[in-house]
């Protein structure tokens, strides 16, 4: 298979670099990057075919992938509709809808739509995609193919779920982050090293995480296991309770949830 990314940011390199490390070869892949700079490092440091627009890379082989930011997209399709040739094109950019892209595209409906995150910028990301109408299943396999070079893939089949997908996992590591942030200042407030705070924090989602998804039962038994009764960790889940930290995530991933919405109706807007 032959894939031609638009736009050579960061989840296009780790896309990229995922796809060769599972035995793509350079040659087989091609990048449209306009910034100079950028295009020749990514001939420096991945070797694949670099070309600073979407004229110079046609033919554009198998598949498409439309990896430039939400604002750029129109742009980006308007300039690459003329030289598609019953390309898949998968999109990655969120809040683009592919109503909105089939009509930039000139009415191309082999569409795919995705949504991955950051930590496929290590190789352990999750994406949820979702396939216009009309995608054979060949094509779903080889937009699957590209999307696990760089972790897990969820298949939906409304891309209105799009929308809680980018609350939930494409903006979940910010959440993560955030809870993180707020365990080590706690534990350096209460004495440890600034270095002793971020190991103890770090390691404890690590580890946790790895024992939830190793785990065939639910979260809650797992967190009850952890909680004795009249024991330090009810202490801290009771002081949560009190803050109803659990209602304000909800109500904070729905906030992400509607702002996505939101942010698809406005890159839609004639």
């Amino acid at each position: 298979m032959n894939i031609t990314f638009i736009g050579g940011g960061n989840m296009a390199r780790a896309i990229i670099g995922g796809l060769l490390d599972k035995g793509y070869t350079p040659e087989t892949i091609g990048v449209v990057e306009v910034n100079p700079e950028a295009r020749e490092r990514l001939q420096r440091e991945l070797r694949v075919r670099c070309f600073g627009s979407p004229e110079q890379a046609t033919p554009f082989g198998d598949l498409l992938v439309m990896a430039v930011k939400p604002q750029q997209m129109r742009s980006a399709a308007a300039q690459v509709a003329p030289n598609l040739s019953g390309q898949l094109v998968v999109s990655i950019a969120a809040g683009t809808r592919l109503t909105d892209l089939s009509r930039w595209l000139g009415g191309h409906r082999l569409l795919v739509r995705c949504m991955p995150n950051t930590p496929a910028l290590i190789g352990a990301g999750v994406t949820a995609i979702y396939a216009a109408p009309g995608v054979s299943d060949a094509q779903r396999a080889c937009a699957a193919q590209v999307l696990e070079a760089v972790g897990t893939v969820l298949w939906v089949d409304d891309e209105g779920l799009l929308d809680p997908v980018t609350a939930v996992s494409g903006s979940g590591p910010a959440y993560v982050f955030y809870f993180i942030e707020a365990m080590q200042q706690a534990a350096t407030e209460l004495g440890l090293t600034p270095e002793q705070a971020r190991t103890l924090s770090l390691q404890t989602f690590l580890g946790a995480a790895r024992l939830a998804a190793g785990s065939p039962e639910p979260v809650s038994v797992l967190r009850q296991r952890v909680t004795s009764k009249g024991g330090t960790t009810e202490a801290a889940l009771a002081s949560m309770a009190a803050d109803h930290v659990r209602e304000a995530m909800v109500r904070a991933i729905r906030a992400a949830s509607e702002r996505g919405r939101q942010l698809g109706e406005e890159l839609g807007k004639d």
